[in-house]
C-alpha cells in the first residue's frame, strides 16, 4: 500500500528543523545574516525554523541556491512531512476510499 511507504522507517522531518539543527550551525552566521541571505524577512525565516511554516517552492529555490544543493531536497522534503502529516490524520478517511483496477 501507498500509506505504508510513506510511515515506513524514520518520521518525516520539517526542513525546518533540518535547517536549525544541522545546516545554519554549519554555515556559522546569525540567523539575521541568512534571513538576509536569502533576500527573506527573519519573521519569515523565524516561521520554518520553528515548523509553523512550511518551505514554498520560492523558498526552496532560494535554500537551494544558499546551501549549493538545489531546490527539489527541499521540496521532497517538505511534501515528505506534509504527506505524512495528512496521511496519518485522513486515515479513515483515506481508508474508506476503494482502489480500483483497470479491466
Amino acid at each position: 500500500m501507498q500509506d505504508e511507504r510513506v510511515t515506513r522507517g524514520l518520521p518525516a522531518m520539517h526542513p525546518g528543523e533540518l535547517l536549525r539543527e544541522d545546516v545554519l550551525p554549519a554555515f556559522r552566521r546569525t540567523r539575521a545574516e541568512i534571513a538576509r541571505l536569502l533576500g527573506v524577512s527573519r519573521q519569515t525565516l523565524h516561521g520554518i525554523l520553528t515548523e509553523r511554516a512550511p518551505v514554498s517552492a520560492e523558498m526552496a529555490l532560494r535554500l537551494g541556491k544558499l546551501c549549493g544543493n538545489g531546490p527539489e531536497l527541499w521540496l521532497a522534503q517538505q511534501s515528505r512531512y506534509d504527506l505524512e502529516r495528512l496521511s496519518q490524520s485522513k486515515r479513515s478517511e483515506i481508508d474508506a476510499i476503494p482502489t480500483l483496477a483497470a479491466k
